[in-house]
């Protein structure tokens, strides 16, 4: 390969939401004849995500970022330095033009290293307020991008801009035909698809399956239940399990009336910007930093969204959330029509190139 190629150094890990924009943005880059390198964790999901590209990927040190105080922490920084030395040696055999950041505690090593040589460093924070690793990030930062407008009061003014949600033009694609065909519904009564994360989510997957029969009284239903949750046993007229879908995903979705899951922030506007109302269960704050909580009630104040709390999670709230969404659909969908914003990889591509070559 010439070793004159322009080349972009992407990074992010540790959740899906930390990989999939880097993952939207690589076919941009090779049509502007620009090779993406990655640099990510050991055993991050980002290695799994991005192996199934063809570009390369380079692994490092990572250590993990806490908020709190533990003796790990103390291990965990040396692991941070070597991992600065890990990206340095990386930056400086690539020689990118620029380093884009989406977050997640490989990325504070490759941020720090692209700094101390002089590379300019794009970050992208997609929830309202910025995680551990974007806000020590975010003070090495050429410019910094956001999806809500809301995280420009959490970010420094002069260096933030509002990019708003990316637009997957394939979701806007899918066929009510193609939809039906694949789950075999009828046409005349409601769907309801059910997303609980690439891994799915056991207490959703578990309200789900204990309350099926009551379910199916009012509605069909898709359920993306994760990798190896799939239950046979279950599988009945009106209730279509899948542990994970790809191209499928836009007809589904077309045909769905309501859309329940996790409010991870990629999901939601997703959500949104197909005019799909929803009930949002957002990761409770044991198992989260509460950025999905603060995300929901953004989107329930917004009036795209009902909200149970996961530990409030019940038949009678479940029914009761989905009744008001019934009841108020015709507002919520206007509401959803009257967002604008949001941007196409390809377009955020360019913008990154125009300010490199100012």
């Amino acid at each position: 390969m010439d070793s004159k190629k322009r080349k972009v150094v992407l990074t992010g890990g540790g959740t899906v939401g930390h990989v999939m924009l880097n993952k939207l943005l690589i076919p941009g880059l090779y049509n502007r004849d620009i090779e993406p390198v990655y640099i990510g964790s050991k055993k991050g999901i980002e290695k799994e995500i991005i192996s199934a590209t063809s570009i390369k990927y380079f692994n490092i040190s990572s250590g993990k970022l806490r908020r709190y105080i533990s003796m790990e922490n103390a291990k965990d920084f040396f692991k941070v330095l070597k991992g600065i030395l890990d990206a340095r040696k990386i930056l400086k055999r690539e020689q990118p033009e620029f380093v884009f950041s989406k977050g997640g505690f490989v990325s504070v090593p490759v941020v720090l290293a692209a700094k101390s040589l002089n590379i300019p460093v794009y970050i992208h924070e997609s929830d309202i307020t910025p995680g551990l690793a974007n806000k020590i990030a975010s003070k090495f930062a050429t410019r910094i991008f956001v999806t809500f407008k809301k995280t420009l009061d959490y970010l420094p003014d002069k260096k933030s801009e509002y990019l708003g949600p990316v637009i997957r033009d394939e979701l806007k694609r899918g066929y009510s035909s193609i939809g039906y065909e694949i789950t075999h519904f009828n046409p005349e009564k409601p769907i309801m698809l059910i997303m609980g994360g690439s891994l799915g989510s056991k207490s959703i997957n578990q309200f789900v399956r204990n309350n099926l029969d009551a379910l199916l009284d009012e509605w069909q239903i898709i359920h993306l239940c994760g990798h190896g949750n799939n239950e046979s046993s279950l599988e009945r007229e009106g209730y279509k399990q899948f542990e994970f879908v790809k191209r499928e995903l836009s007809h589904l979705i077309r045909i769905s009336d309501l859309i329940v899951g996790r409010s991870g922030s990629n999901a939601i506007y997703e959500f949104l910007l197909n005019e799909k109302p929803m009930i949002l269960i957002p990761l409770p704050l044991s198992q989260s930093r509460g950025d999905q909580m603060e995300n929901a009630q953004f989107f329930k104040e917004k009036g795209y969204a009902e909200v149970i709390q996961e530990n409030e999670l019940s038949l009678t709230k479940f029914r009761e959330s989905a009744s008001r969404i019934e009841n108020n659909r015709g507002e919520i969908i206007a509401r959803m029509k009257a967002f604008e914003g949001g941007f196409k990889p390809e377009d955020l591509v360019d913008r990154l190139l125009s300010k490199e070559e100012k």
